[in-house]
């Protein structure tokens, strides 16, 4: 083979040599683009999950503050209901004694009863009645008439006694009866209430607690979403990581095989010198020639094939990567997260100053606040005002509910199926009655106040 042609060859495979070294990382480096593209949208998606767990956290903080406070309401209750059992039992024991004190009355009553026949009895003659105008004019003297008449006014006026203290003692013992049983009902029915209420906020509690615990897996499915997220991510670096040392790798084995053309090139174009000594002088100048356009044409080609990469790089960056209702709502709002329902709170002023109400009680003072009286029971509420048809709904209403028993809770209308009142699980909340729990207790009753 001629010099000529080995030249050409040679300065081919130089030019081929170098365009493929800087051909392949060109490649890898709109790989790498590639690769940190889908990271940012990996590292977008960390984050997203990272604030969905502090969300979560938020959410599960929010639950250990209800079930705390639904835990204290249950402790409350349960001293009242030890409280009011023992108060039943009291009272029973009141009712032994006063059933002894009605037994002492209805004998004396007895008593004064056979007292009054035997006067009676003693006013009749062979049988017949009589009365005492006859006993008087029956007398046969002046002074028998006197003492007829002394006699009969003391026995009038022993009567008189004789049935006053009777009315008396029949309107004690009727007194006393009424009392007793008012009393002793009033707390079989505070015991039924309370029982009712500790039932309810167990039920509440429940649901809290299982709430909490959707929260929990929710948080712990992001966070093994997240640390997935976070592996790939790391996947992907390691990559990028492994094809710049791959390019780097392959930039130093092409900067050796140039090196190598190079000495190669340079001990032919020393071997071709020599031979231009033995030739003519045309033909070495042919020949000198030939190897300057060589040359020429291989550092064009070098150039070009600098510049291509450079080029590939600058493509790859470029990429685009009413008054009165309105005042009664309002004025509960300092009080949500910040209170806590007590059976019977909220009739004191120490129970309002801390926050401590029932529903019924809730509702009352805040109207109080508009400057409404209405009474502190749910019983009462129901008559405080017009009842309209749950679809004529409005802010201000009062909505009730049956929970342990019939209008068993009562809450103010805030509109958006949203009411406010005090809740055993929270205090003072806002909730949703348009589904869940309060949905399913609502019952339709809707009392307007003004």
């Amino acid at each position: 083979m001629s010099l000529k042609k080995k030249l050409i060859i040679l300065n081919t495979t130089i030019m081929l040599g170098l365009g493929s070294a800087f051909a392949i990382p060109s490649v890898k480096a709109e790989s790498i683009s590639e690769i940190q593209s889908e990271r940012t949208g990996i590292q977008s998606d960390i984050s997203a999950a990272e604030q969905v767990v502090q969300e979560l956290k938020k959410e599960q903080s929010k639950m250990n503050s209800q079930i705390a406070q639904i835990e204290t309401a249950m402790k409350e209750n349960d001293e009242k209901i030890k409280d009011t059992k023992q108060e039943i039992k009291d009272t029973e024991k009141d009712i032994d004694s006063l059933k002894k004190e009605i037994k002492a009355l209805e004998e004396r009553i007895a008593k004064r009863e056979e007292v009054l026949k035997e006067r009676a009895l003693a006013f009749q003659e062979s049988g017949g009645d009589v009365n005492y105008l006859e006993v008087l004019l029956g007398s046969s003297s002046f002074r028998e008439l006197v003492d007829r008449v002394g006699a009969v006014a003391a026995i009038v006026e022993a009567d008189r006694e004789i049935l006053s203290q009777q009315e008396a003692d029949k309107a004690e013992l009727e007194k006393k009866q009424a009392a007793v049983e008012k009393k002793l009902q009033s707390l079989k029915d505070m015991d039924v209430e309370l029982k009712g209420m500790q039932s309810q906020i167990k039920e509440q509690k429940a649901e809290t607690v299982n709430m909490k615990a959707k929260l929990e897996k929710k948080e712990s499915e992001t966070k093994a979403l997240k640390q997935a997220l976070e592996n790939k991510d790391a996947g992907l670096e390691a990559k990028i990581a492994s094809i710049r040392e791959n390019i780097k790798k392959e930039e130093e084995l092409k900067a050796s095989e140039k090196a190598d053309l190079n000495r190669a090139a340079e001990e032919v174009s020393s071997s071709n010198a020599s031979s231009k000594e033995s030739s003519s002088s045309s033909k070495g100048e042919a020949s000198a020639s030939s190897s300057s356009k060589g040359e020429s044409s291989s550092n064009s080609s070098k150039n070009s094939s600098t510049d291509k990469p450079t080029a590939s790089k600058t493509e790859t960056s470029s990429k685009p990567s009413s008054a009165n209702t309105g005042s009664a709502i309002t004025a509960g709002y300092k009080y949500i997260g910040n209170s806590t329902y007590v059976f019977g709170g909220g009739r004191t002023a120490s129970d309002i100053a801390n926050g401590r109400f029932d529903c019924s009680a809730f509702v009352a003072w805040a109207y109080k606040q508009a400057g409404v009286n209405l009474p502190a029971s749910t019983g009462a509420l129901t008559s405080a005002g017009r009842q309209v048809s749950k679809s004529q709904m409005q802010p201000g209403d009062l909505v009730f509910f049956n929970t342990y028993k019939t209008d068993g809770h009562v809450g103010i209308y805030v509109g958006g199926n949203k009411f406010i009142g005090s809740q055993s699980s929270t205090g003072v909340a806002i909730a949703n009655m348009g589904s869940g729990y309060w949905a399913e207790k609502f019952n339709g009753r809707v009392v307007r106040v003004n």
